[in-house]
Parts: C-alpha cells; sequence; structure tokens
C-alpha cells in the first residue's frame, strides 16, 4: 500500500499536458472565461494607445506653470476644449490651455495637465493656482503599460475577468484555448439506481455520477456520462473499453476493493492496462485503482463510498484533470494552515482526512469539522464544506485551537 505523497508523485508524473499544436480551439472573447490559453498573446497595439489625460483638468506647458501660486496665478488662454473620444485640433502654444477631460488625447504642445481643483474659470481664461510637482503630471504617456509586439498574456494561464479585460482591451476577440479534457463517469453496483427511479429494499441511489460530473465541470472538464455499469464482467468491459476510446480521463466508482464483485482491475488488466496504484494508505479512500492505456489515458478506479469517492478527487483527480487542461501554474493541490474548533482524532495508521469548512477571522484562518459521523458513507455532512484537515501518518490527535494542514477544494 503506498503512502499518499508515494501516490501523489506518481500520479501527477502520469499526466502529459494537452498538446498546445492540436488540442485547440478558437473561442470568442464572450466564450473565454474560465478557458486555459493555449498560445503567448501579443498586440499590435500599445497601451495607452496615445498620450491621454488622467484628470479633469487643463492641458499646459509646464514651462508656463511651473511657477504658479495662489498669490501669482498663472493666466492662460482657453483655445479648446477635449472630451473624451475627440481629437484635438489645436497646438498649444505658449501663454495657451485647452480644456480637457480624463481619458481624453493630449493636444500638441502640452506636456502636463493641471487639475481643475487647481484653477480658477473667467469666460475663455483659465487661473493657475498651484504649480505642477513635475512635467508630465497626470499625463497617462502611451506605451507606459503595454508596448506592441510585446508579450501580453503567457500561454497556460486560466482566463478570468481581468485577462478578458485585457484582451478585449488590446481588440484580440478571438482566442486560442486547450479543449477541455473530456472525462468518461460511470458507477458500478448491481444495487445502484438513478435518482428518478423508486428504490426497493437494498437499492442505493447512485449519487457518485452526479457528484463527480459537477466536480468535473467546476476542475474544467468536459463529463462524458456513460450511466450506471452493471457487476457484471462482459458489461463492465465494454463501458471501460468505451470509456478508454473516447477519453483522456476515465473515472469509475465502486468495484475496486476486494470484494467477489469488484471486476475492475482484471478488466483494465484485460484490456492491456497498466494498473500503476490499487491501494493508497489515507482514510477515506485507501482501494483506489490508478492505471494508463497506450493511447496516454488516465484511469481512475475510485472507491463506491461517496465521501471516499470525493476525498480521493479532491486529493488525485482534480489536480490531474487541471494539469492535463494545460493550465501552467495553480494546478497542484493548494494546502494551507488553520487552527482546528474542534479536536481531530485519526488511528495514526493512514493519513486521514475530515471535512468541513474553513473561514478566516481576524486574519486567521478556522477549521470547523463537519457536524455529525465522518463516515465513509455519510454524504449528507459533506453540503457546504470547502476544505479537508489532514492528520498525518502517527499523528493521532490534534485539539481545539491547534494548527492543522488543511486542503482547500
Amino acid at each position: 500500500m503506498l503512502s499518499v505523497s508515494e501516490a501523489e508523485a506518481i500520479i501527477f508524473n502520469l499526466v502529459q499536458p494537452l498538446n498546445n499544436q492540436y488540442d485547440t480551439e478558437i473561442v470568442d472573447l464572450f466564450a473565454a472565461d474560465s478557458r486555459i490559453l493555449a498560445s503567448v498573446v501579443t498586440s499590435q497595439l500599445d497601451f495607452p494607445y496615445w498620450d491621454n489625460s488622467a484628470m479633469d483638468g487643463y492641458a499646459v506647458r509646464y514651462a508656463d506653470v511651473q511657477q504658479a501660486t495662489q498669490q501669482q496665478p498663472v493666466i492662460l488662454e482657453i483655445i479648446e476644449e477635449i472630451p473624451a473620444g475627440y481629437q484635438p485640433q489645436s497646438t498649444i502654444q505658449q501663454g495657451q490651455a485647452a480644456r480637457i477631460f480624463t481619458g481624453a488625447v493630449m493636444p500638441k504642445g502640452a506636456d502636463t495637465i493641471i487639475m481643475q481643483e487647481h484653477t480658477q474659470r473667467e469666460k475663455n481664461r483659465v487661473f493657475i493656482l498651484t504649480a505642477p510637482t513635475k512635467p508630465q503630471e497626470f499625463v497617462r504617456q502611451r506605451a507606459t503599460y503595454y508596448q506592441a509586439g510585446t508579450q501580453l498574456l503567457p500561454s497556460g494561464i486560466m482566463l478570468h475577468g481581468s485577462e478578458i479585460a485585457v484582451l478585449a482591451t488590446a481588440q484580440c476577440t478571438q482566442i486560442s484555448v486547450y479543449r477541455r479534457p473530456r472525462v468518461a463517469i460511470f458507477s458500478t453496483g448491481n444495487e445502484l439506481v438513478p435518482p428518478d427511479q423508486p428504490l426497493q429494499p437494498g437499492q442505493i441511489v447512485d449519487s457518485n455520477q452526479y457528484a463527480l460530473a459537477a466536480l468535473v465541470r467546476q476542475s474544467g472538464g468536459e463529463p462524458l456520462i456513460l450511466g450506471i455499469v452493471p457487476d457484471e464482467p462482459g458489461v463492465l468491459e465494454k463501458a471501460i473499453a468505451y470509456a478508454v476510446s473516447n477519453a483522456d480521463i476515465v473515472i469509475s466508482s465502486g468495484g475496486v476493493s476486494v470484494g467477489d464483485y469488484d471486476y475492475v482491475e482484471q478488466i483494465v488488466k484485460y484490456l492491456d492496462g497498466k494498473i500503476h496504484i490499487q491501494a493508497v494508505a489515507m482514510k477515506p479512500g485507501k482501494p483506489l485503482t490508478v492505471a494508463t492505456f497506450r493511447n496516454q489515458v488516465i484511469y481512475f478506479g475510485l472507491p463506491g463510498n461517496p465521501a471516499s469517492a470525493l476525498v480521493t478527487f479532491w486529493r488525485f483527480v482534480q489536480p490531474t484533470i487541471k494539469k492535463l487542461s494545460g493550465l501552467v501554474e495553480g494546478w497542484q493541490p493548494k494546502f494551507i494552515k488553520a487552527l482546528t474548533r474542534q479536536e481531530l482524532r485519526s488511528d495514526e495508521k493512514r493519513e486521514t482526512y475530515f471535512w468541513g469548512k474553513l473561514d478566516l477571522q481576524n486574519g486567521i484562518y478556522k477549521f470547523q469539522p463537519a457536524s455529525g459521523n465522518q463516515s465513509s458513507g455519510n454524504l449528507i455532512n459533506l453540503a457546504q464544506t470547502n476544505a479537508l484537515a489532514v492528520l498525518s501518518v502517527g499523528q493521532t490527535l490534534v485539539s481545539p485551537g491547534e494548527e492543522v494542514q488543511v486542503l482547500l477544494y
């Protein structure tokens, strides 16, 4: 049985990110949110596009106003008004100024902006009451934020609102992104039924498939739902073969323990899959199968118990999807230190995970374990949780107020 760190190293080394030549697609800027940029973006536009005013005020020559005071104001003739979006028509000469507004293009001849609060206007004259501290004050100069032809955004980043704003500003409206990884999902077990079917004695509603599909989408993948597969070797073989042929990652839940009806591993081997992991020293989540096929598809056989399936997904599968998707940074599991509000106990033999809620109070992260029984079969108290507290092998107790490592999900 492998340790969690050994299993993590094996899994993440198996992941080969999507190819930035073949595994890409072009999307419109409105559809680019949460997509992974597949190539470096450059623009032929400077930003700012041209010298412009950072304030409402007056465009002047620094040489004219550098000695202005309230006692001895400098009086200038206003020869033009320049709102945003207007192309100036005049050149500012000695003793002249232009009324200008935030974002408007600087007129020729002017090199400085005087804020309107430091002026007094009388008809077509403006009194400069305060000298600027330096030339170019309140002028946003062309190309100071970005120079045309240089890298605007690197490849391998996830696009969100701020990056999309940058792309729009640079007039990049058709974006090359990685395609979403295809993730096949199915549940195994004769006892399983879909949520819309009446329960018979001994049957269980299949929640795993719905939860895993949602988590795959949240991780940037595209779920391929294959339904419930009974514990029949022939049917299971067809399901696995189809999944491996049509997806980048395959996730099954159930059928990976040591029961008489657990056929997943033997079928994976029969289909020429190479098994890398059969069990991990973690609780919940011990019966975990990880395999690869010749077409580089990664197979995750997750435990059937709902909490076990979700914990192993958060710990191993979610980072795998993110790395495969082309994300260069930030795909790794994220751990922080927090103070636990309640006692946490384990048997010290396996790395143990407790689900609960993490929040920030007065600059300190605090972890509240979910109430009730933290059994691998209890999915009810997983609702509204956002983190897993982790007790390492050999760590039997963390008392209230003590520090614990927490995995964010």
